[in-house]
Parts: C-alpha cells; sequence; structure tokens
C-alpha cells in the first residue's frame, strides 16, 4: 500500500516553502534600545542567515532525503510548487558565483544540482595527452 502524501495540496506545499525561505533569511540583531545593529560597512547584521539550499529544504519540509523532495516534483500536481523552489536555491548559488568567498562552493552546486551547469560543454572530451609536434 502506497504511503500517503505528506502535502496534500500545492498551497500547503508553498505554505511551508515560503516558512522555509524565512527561516533562511535569519533575523536583525538589535541593540537593547531595539535599534539594528550594524557591521563596519553599516549594514545591518542578520543572526540565524543560512543559505537556502535543495537539501535544507526537504528536511526543513519533513522529508528524509533530496530525493523525496525531487519525487514530488514527479507528482503533475507539486511540479510548479518544487521547480519554483528549488530554481530559488538555484538563483542564490549564481548569485554567489559573484562573491569571491562563495564562488567555489556555488560552482560545485550549480554543477552537481541542477541542470544546465557544466565545467565543459556537452560533447567535449577529457584530453587524452600531450600530442607533441616536431615541427622543425
Amino acid at each position: 500500500m502506497a504511503r500517503p502524501l505528506k502535502y496534500k495540496t500545492a498551497e500547503e506545499l508553498q505554505k511551508a516553502i515560503d516558512a522555509y525561505f524565512l527561516a533562511c533569511e535569519g533575523e536583525l540583531l538589535r541593540d537593547d534600545d531595539g535599534n539594528p545593529v550594524l557591521n563596519k560597512w553599516g549594514a545591518p547584521v542578520m543572526v540565524g542567515q543560512k543559505p537556502p539550499t535543495v537539501t535544507g529544504l526537504a528536511l526543513a519540509l519533513g522529508f528524509t532525503s533530496r530525493q523525496a523532495l525531487l519525487n514530488y516534483q514527479g507528482r503533475k500536481a507539486f511540479v510548479d510548487t518544487v521547480m519554483r523552489a528549488k530554481s530559488r536555491c538555484e538563483a542564490y548559488a549564481e548569485e554567489r558565483l559573484y562573491d569571491r568567498d562563495g564562488a567555489m562552493g556555488a560552482k560545485f552546486s550549480l554543477i552537481n544540482n541542477f541542470k544546465g551547469w557544466r565545467d565543459k560543454p556537452e560533447g567535449q572530451q577529457e584530453d587524452e595527452g600531450v600530442q607533441i609536434i616536431d615541427d622543425v
């Protein structure tokens, strides 16, 4: 017998997804007077902020694995909802490509977690070795 769905509707799933992305933003750190604390560059300090990831999303939604979330994507009623959430994770990783500190991790995530991101163009093969041409 098939296991019952954790989320009955796309709307119910979307509410849980929105809660995950809100939690990723963290909270504004405030001083004793309730004023935002600023860093040395004048930007507000956030606590509890974390990067949105597909696996983090899956766990926050109560799934046991990333694959369980992807299985929901295979259901017609949930495909757009899951794709949109995954695209938000992908957009975050893509933005980190422009950040010196996050570029390598972002590149790894994009190549391994999202279609259309590759190190080499499709069809290009690894070099078999060095070919020396004696042109004297």
